[in-house]
């Protein structure tokens, strides 16, 4: 996940911690003030209500008291008007009436009324009177009390909390000597007026009321007569108002919310951007690193931690790209030395075939020369070191000579102590013969200046596109044998006639091969890992391709190939090939990687691409064990396009290697932008790599400079075992033997 994508979200956390815990907060202090309003002011009402209603509680049935309560009511403010009655008078005559004696009357007197003190307190109404009478009877100094008449009327107080209707009140009733002990049910109504209005949520949801439950208590004021409470009345505040202010409280917060958290992160998605630009910046080149592109930042960030990582970026890049140019510069050193002859400054013989690869490649024409000294080591026994030294140097001259005098495209190679040989390129047979004539005559000047007849003789074959190294050079040698029968000094050139196949059966040959995909595939070369915990493991195999003739008789298959190119047939023959090594993979059951040999032309061709593409993508989970392999010579032919061709098969998964690596053909400050995977050597330079100091100072530098820009260097072709150990001790990726 992105930093940018994490910052987002920490912050989107952050801010719906931070809201809900406001808006928790606010609900519930909202909700506390609303309850606490709605409470106060049930309670102003009520005590207003209650000094209004005072002057007339004489007349508790007073019609004007439900006016007025009725009045307070209509408002809408409230749930519940209540007025409750204090104080109940019960008349004797009542008393007798719901007696469960019914053969009391009203001529029988009561005394001894009592209610259980749990509903309350009962007295008679004349209590009051007689206190005053015996009052004034006390200050009066009046010793006799005067018999209290009996009273016609009692009041009863019943307690808050009892809600019961029915008192159960006991009496004694007494009449001539009489005595009954008996009582009676009195039904008591308390609720004088009541006036209840409904609680109303036409817009609120279901779920924020059930969410957020607003409690309302119910206030009450007390009506006094003098110094006696005779009624209550009872206010309760409708929670209806108190949930719509609350209901557009919450909506309000949560818009509000919205609206900043969406300005909020619009702002931050501005911020960041603007704030991981640099960072970008630092990836960019971070990610150019691993490939060897060795950039810096021109543009240092403002901040200062991202700045002071810039800076060490840029400081890392530097050193590396300096590390990598020593590298480069100790290998194109080591380059030359093992690819020139020391004491001639000439190519040797593996620069040659090398060159000879590149003529196969670019299908070019021209004349390979063979030349040997004659009798150089009779010459070395009669004369000093720096004697023959120096006529070994004038005879490469001579050889060389001809580049400059005739302008031509000339490269000239020592192969042992007297073998040498001359590769043109672009001359036809005629150039051919004027070039031996300028050289024999160089022969015969050197000759008179060290007293020798004889100095050289030189044979020459043209150039065949379909035939193999090995076959010119044995022309070649063929004819210098024809020339030292002529005479002294003297050469023989082979003509175009002398071209060992006639190129129409050839074309046949191969149509017909590629056609009927007459072609096997072995699996070769298995690459194995030096070090550390996977040693020993095969990584990878090279599928080799092997071709046969009408009488079974095998094919060189550089010839094959060549062919192949010449004609346009080689697309398809590399699509049979992909298409045989696919098909291997599976039924074999092949885990490690296989190398497949592509050939320039095919990944040139936009119909093979897509071909490649449909193809991979179909077998997707065997394109990461298929390496495509060409050789370092053919992608001279045009870097963009192969690098193109590297886009295209990492896309798909699959991978890529450069085998038969020469410095000579890709530039050491190439490799970095190539985005290779694998690179495999030369076999030249780990050939007898145990006794040669410059290879193995090459192979320890290119170990290095493929550490640096991840890529696994491989060795091919090691026999010797010592040579393996050395290759294993310079910490080489994989070999093959």
């Amino acid at each position: 996940m992105s930093l940018s994508k994490q910052l987002y979200i920490i912050i989107a956390f952050i801010f719906l911690i931070i809201f809900t815990g406001n808006f928790v907060i606010s609900v519930q202090n909202t909700k506390e003030y609303l309850e606490t309003e709605a409470s106060t002011k049930a309670q102003d009402t009520a005590t207003s209500l209650g000094m209004s209603l005072k002057g007339l509680m004489k007349n508790k049935n007073d019609a004007e008291i439900q006016s007025i309560i009725n009045a307070i009511a209509n408002r809408g403010f409230y749930k519940e008007i209540r007025l409750e009655n204090a104080v109940f008078t019960i008349s004797k005559k009542e008393l007798i009436k719901n007696s469960q004696d019914k053969s009391l009357n009203n001529t029988w007197k009561l005394s001894n009324v009592k209610v259980d003190s749990k509903f309350g307190d009962i007295e008679s109404k004349n209590d009051d009177l007689e206190l005053m009478q015996q009052l004034d009877a006390l200050e009066s100094n009046n010793s006799s009390i005067q018999e209290s008449k009996e009273p016609s009327n009692y009041k009863f107080t019943p307690n808050e909390k009892v809600n019961s209707k029915n008192i159960k009140i006991s009496f004694t009733a007494t009449k001539n000597k009489k005595t009954v002990n008996t009582f009676a049910n009195i039904k008591l109504n308390k609720t004088i007026v009541k006036v209840t209005r409904p609680e109303r949520f036409d817009y609120i949801p279901q779920w924020f009321i059930n969410a957020i439950p607003i409690h309302l208590k119910e206030m009450k004021s007390e009506i006094s007569d003098g110094w006696k409470t005779t009624a209550i009345i009872y206010v309760s505040a409708n929670a209806g108002d108190a949930y719509a202010k609350l209901y557009e409280q919450a909506k309000n917060g949560i818009i509000y919310s919205l609206i900043a958290f969406i300005i909020s992160m619009i702002l931050l998605f501005i911020f960041v951007q603007y704030l991981l630009k640099p960072l970008k910046n630092i990836e960019k080149l971070a990610q150019s690193i691993a490939i060897g592109n060795f950039k810096t930042i021109d543009k240092l960030p403002y901040t200062t931690e991202m700045r002071n990582v810039a800076i060490s970026m840029n400081e890392m890049s530097t050193k590396i790209e300096s590390v990598i140019s020593k590298l480069n510069k100790n290998l194109e050193k080591l380059t030359q030395k093992l690819s020139k002859d020391e004491l001639t400054g000439l190519n040797i013989k593996q620069t040659f075939e090398t060159d000879m690869k590149k003529m196969f490649i670019s299908k070019s024409r021209g004349f390979i020369f063979s030349i040997k000294i004659d009798n150089l080591s009779e010459f070395a026994k009669t004369h000093t070191t720096n004697e023959v030294n120096s006529f070994i140097k004038k005879f490469a001259k001579i050889l060389e000579s001809g580049k400059k005098s005739k302008k031509l495209n000339l490269s000239a190679y020592r192969f042992y102590g007297s073998e040498f040989a001359i590769i043109t390129d672009g001359i036809n047979y005629e150039e051919a013969k004027n070039l031996t004539k300028t050289i024999k005559q160089n022969f015969e000047d050197l000759a008179k200046e060290f007293g020798r007849e004889d100095i050289a003789h030189i044979g020459a074959t043209p150039f065949n596109p379909i035939g193999t190294t090995q076959e010119m050079l044995q022309a070649a040698n063929e004819a210098y044998e024809k020339a030292k029968l002529i005479g002294p000094n003297e050469a023989y050139i082979r003509d175009n006639d002398d071209l060992a196949r006639d190129m129409d059966s050839w074309r046949d040959l191969v149509f017909n091969i590629i056609g009927d995909k007459k072609f096997e595939v072995e699996y070769i070369g298995d690459a194995k890992v030096l070090n550390g915990t996977n040693r020993g493991i095969v990584v990878m195999q090279e599928a080799f391709t092997k071709a046969f003739d009408l009488e079974g008789n095998s094919i060189p298959i550089g010839t094959f190939v060549s062919i192949a190119e010449k004609y346009e047939k080689i697309v398809d023959f590399d699509k049979a090939v992909i298409s045989k090594i696919i098909d291997d993979i599976k039924e074999k059951e092949i885990k490690h990687n296989i190398s497949i040999n592509l050939s320039f032309d095919s990944i040139d061709d936009i119909e093979f691409i897509e071909w490649l593409k449909n193809t991979l993508t179909k077998y997707k989970d065997i394109a990461p064990q298929i390496v495509f392999s060409l050789t370092a010579y053919a992608i001279t032919k045009n870097i963009t396009k192969f690098k193109n061709f590297v886009d295209v098969v990492h896309g798909l998964d699959a991978k890529i290697i450069v085998k038969r690596f020469e410095s000579k053909f890709i530039a050491l400050d190439d490799i970095k932008d190539l985005d290779l995977d694998y690179i495999r050597l030369a076999r030249e330079y780990t050939k007898n790599i145990r006794n040669d100091n410059s290879k193995q100072s090459f192979v320890e530098a290119l170990v290095e400079l493929t550490h640096l820009l991840n890529i696994k260097l491989f060795a091919e072709n090691v026999v010797d075992e010592e040579d393996m150990d050395k290759v294993r001790e310079l910490k080489v990726y994989a070999a093959s033997n």
